[in-house]
């Protein structure tokens, strides 16, 4: 009995480990710190997700950052349901600490992203229903308003509810609430800026930067 805790601590603690270094990998904070040479977290909302890269840097290494935040997702979550047999639970422990590492790197000082690219991306993998609720929602506030953080406040918001809809289990359930909770939490700035109507709203240019990078 004592070996089979002990194997599934590690299994639980390697997974989770595994899953947090992956969502360390920040795609705006790399792209823009051993690439461009011009740490995003210096700019705009100081914030190392890609809404903040797209305002300041814009341009096709937009793409790249997309393409890292979304790869670090399906990965850890792959991963993590293979070791677990594909149960559903596991996907949402993979995602929470790919989250968790996506918003507090600890290679980059803790300061990383709000987690929205990531936290879709686990939606779309853990179930089609899910993230049609999670990214219609995300889409259709954001297209109307063109406040990002609003979307992304129903994104955070809708996770958990849809969640315990889809999969009426405890395990996942309070899984889902850290994630969605973990997503409104840094966001709680946005929040406080949309009700005071000082929050920016989404924009297709390149902020021109002044001098050099």
């Amino acid at each position: 009995m004592e070996n089979l805790w002990l194997a599934m601590l590690l299994i639980y603690g390697g997974t989770a480990v595994a899953s947090y270094f992956l969502g360390c990998f920040n795609g705006a904070v790399i792209v823009s710190k051993y690439i461009l040479r011009d740490d995003i977290r210096n700019h705009g909302s100081g914030n190392a997700g890609l809404t903040n890269f797209h305002r300041t840097f814009g341009g096709g290494l937009t793409f790249v950052v997309i393409l890292c935040d979304v790869l670090k997702a399906v990965i850890a979550v792959l991963l993590t349901s293979t070791v677990f047999g594909g149960a559903v639970t596991a996907k949402y422990w993979a995602g929470l600490f790919c989250l968790l590492g996506h918003m507090f790197p600890c290679m980059f000082h803790f300061k990383g992203g709000k987690g929205i690219l990531s936290g879709g991306t686990i939606a779309l993998m853990i179930d089609w229903r899910i993230a049609l609720v999670v990214w219609g929602g995300f889409l259709i506030l954001t297209v109307l308003t063109r406040y990002v953080s609003l979307g992304s406040l129903w994104a955070g918001a809708s996770f958990p509810f849809v969640s315990w809809y889809c999969y009426p289990d405890i395990r996942v359930v309070v899984l889902a609430f850290l994630l969605g909770g973990l997503v409104v939490w840094q966001h709680r700035g946005n929040a406080e800026r949309l009700l005071h109507g000082t929050e920016r709203k989404l924009t297709f240019h390149k902020k021109k930067q002044e001098g050099g990078s």
